[in-house]
């Protein structure tokens, strides 16, 4: 039966972070136990302990095995099955955050190529019970993230020396799009625009926007709007801040422009949806 935890971080934090761990569990499946075809709205890593099972993505077909894993991408239509003789164990992790694509294809984790075979199998066989042992423990979400970070970095070391592979974009442009989510995290707040951004990261504003419609699906100007309207959907949940309040904390200094921005994104006004009831 699956077991699966989810984090108690903020919605405020999962969107400011570059890696946030969303929930993670594991699964003794049943013989022909299957999930799909369908989608997923996040990263979500697994690891096979024991068993086999098969994994399809993108039309191809991977049996996997005790060691190996794979990684569903968000909004890529996948299935898999459990072996009906040997059945696999897995566990899993779901991830968001600004760089977690980015990271995976540093690992050599891409659309193409979704499987991995663990290279050191220690860090993965325990990353599940770090996780468990963290939520009972005094700053549990920080301890968990930090498992995270472990289990980013055990595949990173893992991948081939060879790999680049192919989809995976060059190691500038992940330093470009990590520099250029500093900025927009530590100042979207005030007045901030593409422009401004691309200065600071020392690029061309069109070649910058162009490495954020590859990594994220949007422009950069789209991006750091949308960004905005997530900080301001948590804002307004505060009933100690006016809308006033809210637009000039993510930015907008004219609250009247900051209300057709925030309708434009989030379909109704500000004060509209601050009497909706919070998530």
């Amino acid at each position: 039966m699956p077991a699966e935890q989810f984090t108690h971080t903020s919605e405020e934090t999962r969107m400011q972070s570059e890696v946030s761990l969303l929930f993670y569990g594991r699964e003794d499946c049943a013989p022909a136990h299957c999930w799909g075809p369908g989608l997923r709205d996040a990263f979500i890593l697994h690891y096979i302990h024991s068993g086999r099972g098969l994994f399809r993505s993108e039309g191809r077909e991977y049996p996997l095995g005790p060691g190996q894993g794979f990684l569903i991408l968000p909004d890529t239509l996948v299935h898999y099955e459990a072996d009906p003789e040997d059945p696999w164990v897995y566990v899993w992790v779901g991830l968001r955050g600004l760089q977690v694509r980015a990271l995976l294809e540093r690992a050599g984790l891409t659309a193409g190529s979704p499987v991995y075979t663990a290279a050191d199998r220690p860090p993965f066989e325990r990353f599940y019970a770090g996780l468990l042992e963290a939520r009972e423990q005094p700053g549990g979400d920080l301890l968990a993230q930090a498992e995270v970070y472990r289990l980013l970095a055990a595949l990173v070391g893992g991948a081939p020396p060879t790999a680049v592979r192919p989809g995976a974009p060059p190691r500038a442009r992940e330093a470009h799009l990590s520099r250029a989510a500093a900025v927009i995290e530590n100042g979207y707040s005030r007045k901030l625009g593409a422009e401004d951004i691309a200065r600071a990261v020392g690029l061309d504003r069109t070649y910058l926007s162009s490495l954020f419609k590859d990594a994220y699906g949007v422009p950069l100007q789209t991006f750091l709007l949308q960004y905005r309207m997530r900080r301001a959907r948590e804002l307004l949940h505060n009933p100690s801040l006016s809308v006033s309040d809210v637009a000039r904390s993510v930015g907008y200094p004219d609250p009247f422009l900051f209300s057709k921005m925030f309708k434009r994104v989030c379909g109704v006004s500000p004060s509209a949806y601050r009497e909706q009831p919070e998530p």
